[in-house]
């Protein structure tokens, strides 16, 4: 599932490309059965809170977008393609018709904590997107969007302060690796996030929240803003410390990004011990150093 970073990232990359513009919009597949409140409407602004996008033509008509774990984006320049497989929106502008293409129409993502950020479009290249297999793609109304607002914690990259997770975690008996899942706890981080943050502060997962000093979650968020914002701008995670890595110097190599996220049965890179993985916790796989980690 794509983490705050990235979410915040199709958040500016969409309000470059149709933020005041007349949008032109439909639904294939069929699902999405709304679309025609929102085509030939100026788009105002397009917002990310967590894992939440909101495209904004006013007048009660937010364009909600909830990823989930199979939804992705493909951005094109050029003429509109065809229709292919189960697309669910598109979304274009003037440009779709006017510009002819150009060298590298289009970009489909690779897996997004991987992604190697190349070969992506800049944003005023951008004349349509393409959306597959999101968790929710509807209208919203104000009161509907801010309500979700309301019910999420804090977003490091939406300026937030820790205070309401730091309230939330002192009063829970449930592990912080659960916690920090939650996204009326923190809103916006996932499971890399989670596994590096946690590793970076020595921090056992199975913690029970009120058992994590304050002092400690106020330095995990401080982290996460700065490795959250680095996200943004090619799509990738890097976690590590040029120290930590196999390659101490120039640009941060493949397998080089992270200290236990999906590093199972591999040496950690500060003490050595073979990297752990337990499935299904808090519904995804959590990755940590029993050594780094210990339990007090």
């Amino acid at each position: 599932m794509p983490e705050g970073n990235e979410i915040h990232r199709w958040a500016e990359r969409h309000a470059a490309a149709f933020a005041g513009k007349t949008v032109r919009m439909d639904g294939p597949q069929g699902r999405f059965t709304d679309w025609d409140l929102l085509d030939g409407r100026k788009l105002r602004r397009v917002m990310a809170v967590g894992k939440h996008l909101g495209y904004d033509f006013g007048k009660d008509r937010i364009l909600h977008v909830h990823l989930g774990l199979q939804g992705d984006f493909t951005e094109g320049s050029g003429p509109l393609p065809a229709v292919k497989g189960a697309l669910r929106m598109r979304m274009w502008n003037a440009a779709a018709v006017k510009r002819p293409a150009v060298e590298g129409v289009s970009k489909r993502h690779a897996w997004y904590s991987s992604d190697d950020g190349t070969g992506h479009l800049r944003p005023e290249q951008i004349a349509w997107v393409e959306l597959r297999g999101p968790m929710d793609c509807s209208v919203y109304t104000n009161a509907q969007w801010d309500a979700l607002r309301e019910r999420l914690g804090p977003d490091p990259l939406d300026g937030d302060g820790p205070e309401k997770a730091i309230e939330r975690i002192a009063k829970s008996k449930k592990p912080i690796g659960i916690l920090m899942m939650e996204q009326d706890v923190m809103a916006g981080v996932g499971n890399i996030f989670r596994a590096e943050v946690l590793f970076r502060a020595r921090l056992s997962p199975f913690t029970p929240g009120r058992d994590v000093p304050a002092l400690v979650v106020k330095s995990m968020w401080k982290e996460l803003g700065p490795l959250m914002r680095a996200g943004m701008v090619d799509r990738r995670i890097v976690t590590t410390l040029a120290k930590d890595r196999d390659s101490k110097t120039g640009p941060v190599q493949v397998g080089d990004e992270h200290y236990v996220y999906r590093r199972n049965g591999q040496p950690c890179r500060v003490c050595g011990t073979k990297v752990m993985k337990m499935e299904g916790f808090a519904g995804r796989n959590l990755f940590w150093c029993l050594v780094c980690q210990a339990e007090d």
